[in-house]
């Protein structure tokens, strides 16, 4: 008897049954998959797909996958990730800035000792740039550059990671104190002159840095604020308090503009901002800073500050993971 040809209905019972092989691949696998291996939501499902969901059989899939799958992760968004801080003795720090796609990632321990070795080999060969740190030679393997690594951590890890930028800080004649906040959300660096470095003036510098991180100042003191910026301040504030006041003379919405730059400036500079911690609730950081130094017998004031925090000013993913993975189950 003649076979029966396939018909075109047989092809489409054949496409539904993949199509309901895949969509059992669930959610939960996937992250299991995840979890297990650290790759991409998407190979995890490729790989749990080509494997008919054999969990050992994805794993090694998605090894045998290698760096070839480095280059395609390139055009996503990273703007998640970790800041840490490495210190070299009292006067010397790095902050660094690595950019995941998700904050899943952010946790995992491969990534954030991989964050850490590249703020330590930014610390120990002063790099000028992102540009020049990718180019240094990786401590662990000399053969290999700070951006080789990266691609591999790309390819291993499964999610496009990025070193956005770092700052290295060097107090000659004071000292450098650190603070990472968030579990790596955000990184400070205070840098501050002083001719004495004990506990007293360390743990100073500590809030200090634990204010920055809560309280987000641009500058560290009035000095710093460029005169043109206050120009605009003032022709904002003046078009303001003239359209709320509109009976009032012009020296009295002078002085108007006088109070609200004053409120201002408390908010954006370190110095004169309220100190969290101070008892009395008025007490700025600079008066507080000074109180300690007068009780350390030291000649301490900031100078600097640095803070980074992972993605500001990046665009970041809205879609949490389950969504996501609804997502792309669904096609």
């Amino acid at each position: 008897m003649q076979a029966k040809r396939r018909t075109p209905q047989s092809k489409r019972q054949q496409k539904k049954l993949k199509e309901e092989f895949i969509m059992a691949i669930s959610a939960k696998q996937v992250k299991e998959l995840r979890d297990m291996t650290g790759a991409g939501m998407m190979d995890c499902k490729k790989a749990l797909t080509e494997t008919n969901g054999d969990m050992d059989e994805a794993v090694e899939y998605l090894r045998k996958s290698g760096i070839m799958k480095a280059e395609k992760k390139q055009s996503r968004i990273a703007a998640e990730g970790l800041c840490d801080v490495v210190m070299k003795d009292d006067n010397q720090a790095v902050v660094v800035e690595v950019n995941s796609e998700t904050d899943f990632v952010a946790k995992n321990d491969t990534f954030k000792e991989f964050v850490r070795q590249v703020a330590q080999v930014a610390l120990d060969t002063g790099a000028a740039d992102v540009a020049d740190l990718l180019t240094k030679a990786w401590p662990d393997d000399a053969s290999k550059t700070v951006a080789d690594v990266l691609t591999e951590k790309t390819a291993t890890i499964g999610e496009k990671l990025s070193i956005r930028r770092f700052q290295n800080v060097k107090a000659d004649d004071g000292c450098v104190v650190s603070y990472i906040h968030g579990g790596g959300r955000i990184g400070v660096i205070i840098d501050a002159v002083t001719d004495v470095v004990d506990d007293a003036v360390k743990t100073c510098l500590h809030n200090v840095a634990m204010q920055v991180a809560a309280m987000r100042p641009k500058y560290t003191s009035r000095d710093e604020v460029d005169q043109d910026y206050l120009e605009h301040e003032k022709e904002i504030l003046k078009s303001q308090a003239m359209v709320e006041n509109p009976e009032k003379p012009e020296n009295i919405i002078e002085k108007m503009i006088i109070g609200r730059l004053n409120k201002e400036m408390k908010e954006i500079c370190l110095l004169d901002q309220v100190y969290v911690q101070a008892e009395d609730g008025k007490q700025t950081v600079g008066a507080y800073v000074k109180q300690v130094a007068k009780e350390a017998g030291a000649n301490l004031s900031v100078r600097s500050f640095v803070r980074f925090e992972t993605g500001e000013g990046l665009e970041k993913r809205q879609d949490d993971f389950a969504a996501e993975v609804a997502a792309q189950m669904n096609g």
